[in-house]
């Protein structure tokens, strides 16, 4: 058939068993994810291997569970944590505490389900295909964000005439100052016998 269903109703025989990712069509065509660095992306994939049914909202980046998925750097799972976050694929339903609490995610290409748990406003603060207005945050101008005016070139308080002499003053020199120590010169003095 042309959707690739078969007559007998038994399934896809055409490919292996078990369960699959169901990752859609718009977040891999999406600008965002062209944006995405590659680390990001093999994260994007790990927690969408977690999406079964009715669990979105409580799928775990964590350290200690990511490390059992061969994420061995915390900083280049945090990197691509942030990355995805910022692009809207993902979104925290709980913020973690320590010792022992980590957070939950979404995914953002699908509904939330709902969880006792979520963190206060977490249900009102979920935006469903967020990645699709997410901005473009990586390499897409090389204009700063509050714009090209012109700056000036000139320090702040201005370009008068340069003083000769300090604010505070010219500096005095002290010809009274003994050149030996006030308690008098360490050569000068018995040495201490010791006994």
């Amino acid at each position: 058939m042309a959707n690739g269903r078969s007559k007998s109703g038994k399934g896809d025989s055409g490919r292996d068993s078990g369960g699959f990712i169901a990752l859609p069509w718009s977040v891999l065509d999406c600008p965002a994810y062209n944006r995405l660095s590659m680390h990001a992306r093999a994260l994007l994939l790990e927690v969408a291997r977690q999406f079964v049914r009715d669990n979105n909202g409580r799928l775990l980046l964590s350290r200690a569970h990511m490390q059992t998925r061969g994420w061995k750097s915390a900083d280049m799972l945090s990197k691509a944590k942030r990355e995805l976050l910022e692009a809207g694929f993902i979104y925290e339903t709980v913020k973690g505490q320590r010792p022992n609490k980590a957070s939950w995610y979404a995914v953002t290409w699908r509904m939330l389900d709902r969880h006792p748990g979520y963190d206060m406003g977490a249900v009102e603060g979920f935006v469903r295909g967020a990645y699709r207005n997410a901005s473009a945050s990586k390499n897409t101008t090389l204009s700063p964000p509050h714009g090209t005016g012109r700056l000036s070139i000139v320090p702040p308080h201005g370009t008068g005439e340069p003083l000769s002499v300090p604010p505070h003053g010219p500096m005095r020199a002290s010809f009274d100052a003994l050149s030996v120590p006030p308690h008098g010169h360490h050569l000068d003095m018995p040495s201490a016998v010791a006994s």
